[in-house]
């Protein structure tokens, strides 16, 4: 079995390249068209990719904040209602150009029960 402090270090990574990927790789250097075309139809047609490298940028600070430790309950906090906000809006305007569609919102929710564990379980007992 793995230690407590093992696996909140591996799972922290996890989190954090979850947000580089889909910051840096997927909307600043634009490899994923997809996340354009979600930006556009929830926001803006006319400044999707301003919008999304404005997005992704974000993403990549998320990364940085993470790495901080800086108020780390807040963080895990604001990244929940963050992903669960985005998801909740794309599954309702933009559901079919999801990757996997209606399942996405599975997927961002297991991913918030990973930060949720990660911060506020494994952290606390690994460093209580």
């Amino acid at each position: 079995m793995m230690d407590k402090n093992r696996r909140y270090w591996l799972l922290t990574i996890l989190i954090l390249v979850v947000w580089f990927i889909n910051g840096f790789y997927c909307k600043i250097l634009n490899q994923v068209p997809r996340h354009q075309e979600i930006v556009s139809r929830v926001l803006s047609d006319e400044y999707a990719r301003e919008i999304t490298f404005t997005i992704g940028v974000l993403e990549v600070f998320m990364v940085v904040w993470i790495l901080s430790n800086y108020k780390s309950k807040f963080n895990a906090i604001s990244q929940i209602i963050i992903i669960i906000t985005m998801n909740i809006i794309e599954f309702i305007l933009a559901k079919e150009i999801l990757l996997f569609g209606s399942l996405n919102l599975i997927f961002a929710t297991l991913f918030c029960g990973i930060i949720n564990y990660q911060e506020f379980i494994l952290k606390e007992k690994c460093y209580a």
